[in-house]
């Protein structure tokens, strides 16, 4: 079963030339330290400007704390907002940043969404924070590099952890009644299980459907949101499962103005946090007539959604 989520939502690589400024306030700590200079943009939330490493890089994971926040430490498993710029540390030029989007990077901390340097070197650092990350290639994109990285890079990262939640193990609230006999049936249990889904023999509905089976008091969910999400996904035709997180332990998080499945998009926005949705999408608000991995074209999806939290 292999992962959709780069079918699902616009994937983020923006390839940017670096800052300028006459700040040199904080040419100071990080130098001294071993860390790239902060040579513009000092403070948590300003775009940053790094100077290129000095002699050889560390062979090991470097983490620096250059302000420290006064929100709660982050652990294995909390959905995080950050903002980040990042370089070679033989380099001047950033290969990639948020700052210019200005729009927070979203992701699972220790969920393999991100280089290994991330998570490792995120957790327990607190919310608020600015902080230094020189990466060593084997904990970042290795022998084989990533778009403008080169191979066997060291990397350098400013992040800026905006927020973080911690994320419930499964979908709480009212069951909804399941009444309709040509919908799926979706489970109810929420021991963090993948639930249950059967599919009906009939025709699949000509129309996106998107029903509560377990309805939570959360707060309602806007399309400028990103959401944490469990899901499971399925072929109407064959009752095939074609993707699923459950598989992994691992939790999604979509920015939902860059999620590109329509039907998934439409579905979820207005419905609650917390909550347990059926989506049946059909094929003008999916892949349409184009076949993707294992999902042939013309296919009818069905989701069940658990909403987590929102960011």
């Amino acid at each position: 079963m292999r992962r959709l989520a780069g079918l699902l939502v616009v994937p983020l690589l923006l390839l940017s030339t670096a800052a300028c400024g006459d700040d040199k306030a904080s040419d100071s700590a990080s130098t001294e330290k071993g860390f790239p200079a902060i040579t513009a943009g000092a403070k948590f939330g300003e775009k940053p400007t790094l100077a290129k490493g000095e002699g050889d890089p560390p062979k090991e994971l470097k983490t620096d704390v250059i302000s420290e926040g006064d929100g709660a430490k982050l652990k294995n498993g909390d959905a995080i907002q950050v903002n980040y710029l990042g370089q070679a540390w033989d380099s001047t030029k950033p290969f990639d940043n948020s700052f210019d989007r200005k729009q927070p990077f979203d992701l699972t901390l220790g969920a393999g969404m991100v280089i290994q340097g991330w998570d490792k070197g995120l957790v327990g650092k607190k919310v608020g924070s600015r902080v230094e990350l020189v990466i060593p290639p084997e904990l970042g994109y290795g022998e084989q590099g990533q778009g403008d990285i080169k191979p066997n890079a060291t990397l350098v990262f400013v992040v800026d952890i905006v927020k973080a939640t911690q994320i419930p193990a499964s979908a709480e609230g009212s069951e909804v009644a399941q009444d309709n006999i040509d919908l799926p049936k979706v489970g109810t249990k929420t021991d963090g299980k993948a639930p249950t889904v059967t599919i009906p023999k009939s025709d699949p509905p000509k129309k996106l459907v998107s029903n509560y089976i377990l309805e939570s008091k959360g707060e309602v969910i806007k399309e400028t949101d990103s959401v944490v999400v469990n899901y499971v996904g399925l072929l109407w035709k064959d009752s095939k499962a074609f993707d699923s997180t459950y598989q992994t332990g691992k939790t999604q998080t979509f920015p939902l103005a860059q999620v590109t499945l329509k039907g998934l998009k439409n579905g979820l926005v207005g419905k609650k946090v917390g909550s347990r949705v059926l989506l049946v999408i059909p094929p003008d608000q999916a892949f349409g007539n184009e076949a993707q991995q294992s999902i042939p074209a013309k296919s009818t999806l069905v989701f069940a959604v658990d909403l987590l939290a929102k960011m």
